[in-house]
């Protein structure tokens, strides 16, 4: 044990570049759309398959909550390259007297909260220890106003109970998704289930991670259900079905972003496969991000490619929409030939860490220059050192380390198994990229 409190055989010496990359990658399904195909199927009026879903330990989580509310979801063989199709099939009525682990997902905390106020019973929902912080107070509130009666002790947050009566009124809400988008996707799922639907208004003076309420709002439409938008913080659904289906989820794109960053650094060129011509996820955003900061960008034959420029330069951006892609631009601001401001992501506080301090103090204790702001984080390049790189019980946190690692021998990750969260695979696929397989997939 060292004095730090870390074993060394969990840590994880980060690989360093030899030399250019060239590299196909293949990807895993996303964590987001998986969630919410989910949930979506769970609740629509029968049967339907996801294919090519996300199989970490996230997904896991939505899966075992959804089988406690009495889902039906099976395996069955598919065409995907990381896992098999699921098939669910959804209960007449949502059973109770059931206990959800969180675990660490936020969108399972916040997905399912709605769905146990349609049960027939108790659902208590807890979350691992680490994850108890996460903020639930808005959703909590939202739902009680809605008709949901909720036990949560007076402290607004997790372990709380859920009294499911069968139904949920529904109605007018208003609540403050500053901490989180997932508050008003969460209730957009559930609403068409609600016995008046829904009128959500958001409250607050910001709104992050847009695009995720796009997806939401477009995996909606998908199966049947319209949701109207009278004010850019308003959104209305009508009680009714929502239909069966059978999905294809995208890759995560999200997860991409520190293997095609990983070109920038080492030079050579990273592909990523089966990149959609359009998408709602954050990681849409990379291949606009990514040539801001140097990157040569190029999108061929559904592939998306980047290629190491003549530097790293540095950005000031607003992130507000993509805040999960903060780890690993941070990463690239690290390396680049001036200082990098990113802005509009205060809420990723409130993550699996607090993200803006874990980077700042990680940076710090390699070397580097760190800053918070209060909606965000400074870099300035410094020369960077070797050094225990601490994950904070995050798996972009854990990435990266792995992307300075490229550049800068002796980083270890103490925790690189926090990836399994949403890419399992993380180790094996880096490992591959820096191989120059040409399809880390296979």
């Amino acid at each position: 044990m060292t004095a730090d409190g870390y074993s060394p055989a969990s840590v994880w010496p980060a690989p360093t570049a030899e030399g250019p990359l060239q590299a196909t990658l293949t990807v895993p399904g996303s964590k987001s759309l998986t969630g919410r195909e989910l949930v979506l199927a769970a609740l629509a009026d029968g049967p339907g398959r996801l294919r090519s879903p996300l199989y970490s330990n996230d997904s896991d989580r939505m899966s075992a909550a959804l089988r406690s509310l009495g889902v039906v979801i099976e395996s069955e063989p598919g065409s995907g390259a990381f896992g098999d199709d699921l098939v669910v099939t959804p209960p007449a009525r949502f059973a109770g007297e059931a206990v959800v682990d969180c675990g660490q997902a936020g969108t399972v905390m916040r997905f399912i909260a709605p769905l146990a106020g349609l049960s027939t019973g108790e659902v208590v929902l807890t979350a691992h220890e680490s994850a108890l912080h996460r903020p639930m107070g808005e959703m909590i509130r939202a739902l009680r106003d809605l008709g949901v009666d909720i036990d949560d002790g007076g402290h607004w947050s997790l372990p709380f109970t859920v009294r499911g009566h069968g139904h949920i009124r529904g109605g007018e809400a208003h609540i403050d998704a500053s901490a989180s988008s997932q508050f008003v996707s969460g209730l957009l799922l559930a609403a068409p289930r609600f016995d008046v639907g829904l009128h959500l208004v958001h409250t607050g003076d910001r709104l992050p991670s847009m695009p995720h309420i796009d997806m939401t709002i477009e995996a909606l439409s998908r199966r049947g259900v319209h949701v109207e938008r009278p004010a850019h913080n308003e959104w209305v659904v009508a009680a009714g079905p929502i239909r069966a289906k059978d999905v294809a989820v995208e890759p995560d794109l999200s997860n991409a972003a520190p293997f095609l960053a990983a070109a920038m650094i080492a030079g050579g060129s990273v592909t990523v496969t089966d990149w959609p011509v359009h998408s709602t996820q954050p990681g849409g955003l990379l291949g606009d991000i990514l040539s801001l900061m140097g990157g040569r960008v190029s999108r061929r034959g559904g592939a998306l490619t980047v290629a190491g420029g003549q530097g790293i330069t540095g950005v000031d951006l607003d992130l507000s929409a993509a805040g999960e892609l903060t780890p690993t631009l941070v990463g690239l601001a690290a390396l680049a030939d001036s200082p990098s401001a990113f802005h509009g992501i205060e809420h990723i506080r409130g993550h699996e860490t607090d993200r803006l301090a874990a980077l700042a103090t990680e940076l710090q204790r390699l070397g580097g220059e760190a800053q918070e702001l209060p909606d965000g984080i400074r870099i300035v390049p410094r020369p960077l050192h070797g050094g225990l790189w601490r994950a904070h019980h995050d798996h972009r946190m854990a990435t990266t380390g792995a992307l300075l690692g490229l550049a800068v021998p002796g980083v270890e990750v103490d925790d690189i198994g926090t990836t399994a969260k949403t890419l399992p695979q993380f180790v094996e696929l880096w490992e591959r990229m820096l191989d120059g397989a040409s399809d880390a997939a296979a």
